[in-house]
């Protein structure tokens, strides 16, 4: 791609020498004015040249015959490891929904292996045709109440701001270490704001706690699940990023209080999409349309899905169709049901209805991952044995998570215990299951050693378990069962995969999804990934599970920056009081 201060440059959008591309006859998309015009836009070396009325000699001319010209959509934050796929294969799957940009925050993968899974994604992101920034994870771990496999402090995490591609310190979890002026956490906030910019996370937070995390320097947030939750953000000053994921679908709660005064400061995100949804429903495509169903003026959508993303990550370069610009641009026919069916990125054809462009992504890094592989290890003492709970004599009441499949906020329910034997185990038949957090980085030496216990409701099946190596944000192994040797016959099934996501019932493993690749990604290709994802779920719907894809509410009930009462390998965690606590209540 040319510069900007390349003379050909000029000399194009002077009309003084042919361009290389030209799209006449459109409805062009102008996210400055908020307006659709009937005007032409001509490309030279992936970067516009000239928008305007007239003609212009150009090397190829596209007559878009009425069709719809919008700069090419971004994601303003998102994980690659959650969608199980490396870059290249997201890459097939997401650009033909229009996606040319994405913030990646690697802190998945960062939570497992450290920099060296920070670097793997980078480097298996070159060359591809997307504009794939990251942004620094700022809380590995994401808090004191769980181990991961690695640790990151300023130190460590200052150079990556040398890479041009890093455009922000990741989202600030620990909130409390934020506003309470714990000086690790401020040491970080202060390199992201010397360097970038600084993204937020603060579920929930409100008041003087907000105000102080605020002027911390913190310029957005993506957690808002109320509309008086994002209004006050946004009147602080904030950026609320209006999240449509796999696990959390926030838009349609809060899509309501942008309006013509207050839109700059809200962009889409997907935070975390699975690849069945990606290739199936879309991408921030997907969001723009659903945000439109729901009201929103459809240029506004698509403002808040490029240029709005592009301005709060400093990228000049990015989300408009005006002289300068990067050539990110997709075609679509209706203006309110946004559907890509042409996707340009640097002036180049990259998908076609709904296909990515033979031979887009020949040349593809293939970085050597091998150091990734075989990251799950929960010890040679693990048996059905450590996942028993000893009752406590006169115990009335436990606390018992309360899941949600559409949310990533959990409730507490105090709840009379069923005891067997001296043991609290599951009862299904008031849907309250086991939990186990196991610790999978090595570091259990016993039977007993980092397991974290407890109970969940919300998961509605009688008799099964399901596991999973994905659970948010240190990726210890997390299995909710009905029956101990069941679950911990998933634990080790999924051990000797590698890491990934199954099914047991009745000691049969029902369905597996490896995931080899630090037990977050498959080494598999995108339709691949999809079918086993299919199967797996296939398989939940056979032990009768009421939620359509129980693996992602599973993979938060560990997070322990997400209120309310979580659970990691060391324990329950209420997450406001920040504190580990008891499975009785007294």
């Amino acid at each position: 791609m040319i510069s900007r201060t390349c003379p050909e440059l000029m000399a194009t959008a002077r009309g003084d020498q042919p361009a290389d591309l030209v799209f006449v006859n459109g409805q062009v998309v102008n996210v400055f004015t908020r307006r659709v015009e009937h005007v032409n836009v001509s490309v030279i070396g992936g970067r516009i040249a000239w928008v305007g009325k007239g003609l212009i000699e150009a090397k190829e001319t596209i007559d878009l015959d009425g069709r719809y010209l919008a700069p090419g959509l971004i994601d303003a934050h998102m994980h690659v490891e959650s969608t199980m796929m490396m870059p290249r294969e997201f890459v097939r799957v997401a650009a033909p929904h229009g996606t040319t940009g994405v913030v990646f925050d690697p802190h998945e993968i960062a939570n497992v292996l450290g920099m060296n899974g920070i670097r793997l994604l980078m480097d298996a992101s070159v060359g591809l045709p997307m504009n794939i920034m990251f942004a620094a994870s700022s809380c590995v771990p994401s808090s004191a109440f769980e181990n991961s496999g690695a640790r990151l402090e300023a130190d460590d995490l200052e150079p990556m701001f040398d890479d041009p591609r890093v455009v922000a310190l990741a989202e600030m979890m620990n909130f409390p270490g934020v506003f309470l002026g714990d000086e690790s956490i401020l040491a970080k906030v202060q390199l992201g704001l010397d360097r970038a910019i600084v993204d937020g996370h603060c579920p929930g937070l409100s008041g003087a706690a907000l105000s102080a995390y605020v002027a911390s320097g913190v310029s957005s947030d993506h957690e808002c699940t109320t509309p008086q939750e994002a209004l006050e953000k946004i009147g602080l000053g904030l950026r609320v990023f209006l999240r449509e994921g796999s696990a959390a679908r926030n838009l349609e709660a809060l899509v309501g209080v942008v309006n013509a005064e207050n839109a700059t400061r809200f962009c889409f995100c997907t935070d975390d999409r699975h690849a069945g949804d990606l290739h199936r429903e879309g991408h921030i495509d997907h969001a723009v349309r659903k945000a439109i169903t729901l009201g929103l003026d459809p240029v506004t959508a698509l403002a808040m899905g490029s240029l709005h993303v592009a301005e709060h990550f400093r990228q000049p370069d990015l989300g408009a169709i005006a002289p300068g610009r990067q050539a990110d641009l997709i075609v679509f026919d209706d203006l309110n049901d946004i559907r890509p069916t042409s996707v340009y990125w640097q002036g180049a054809k990259i998908a076609q209805d709904g296909v990515i462009g033979d031979g887009v992504l020949e040349d593809a890094p293939t970085p050597d991952d091998s150091f990734s592989r075989g990251s799950v290890n929960i010890g040679s003492g693990f048996a059905a044995e450590s996942l028993k709970i000893p009752a406590r004599e006169g115990t009335k009441l436990i606390r018992v998570i309360e899941a949600d499949p559409h949310q990533l906020i959990t409730g507490e329910r105090h709840m009379a215990p069923t005891v067997e034997n001296g043991l609290y185990i599951a009862d299904p038949s008031r849907d309250v299951l086991k939990l186990a957090v196991i610790a999978r980085h090595g570091k259990n030496e016993n039977k007993n050693s980092g397991i974290g216990l407890g109970f969940v409701t919300g998961f509605g099946f009688t008799n099964a378990t399901l596991a999973s190596t994905v659970g948010h944000d240190a990726h210890n192994l997390a299995v909710v069962g009905t029956n101990d040797a069941d679950m911990a016959i998933a634990a080790r099934a999924l051990e000797a995969a590698g890491g990934g996501q199954c099914v047991v019932q009745n000691g049969e493993v029902l369905g597996l999804l490896p995931l080899p690749i630090a037990g977050l990604i498959s080494d598999a290709d995108a339709m691949t990934v999809i079918e086993q994802q299919d199967a797996l779920l296939k398989s939940v719907r056979a032990i009768g599970c009421p939620i359509e894809d129980p693996f992602m509410p599973l993979s938060f009930l560990p997070l322990p920056v997400i209120p309310k009462l979580k659970l990691t390998d060391l324990g329950l965690v209420d997450v406001k009081r920040q504190q580990l606590v008891p499975l009785e209540v007294d």
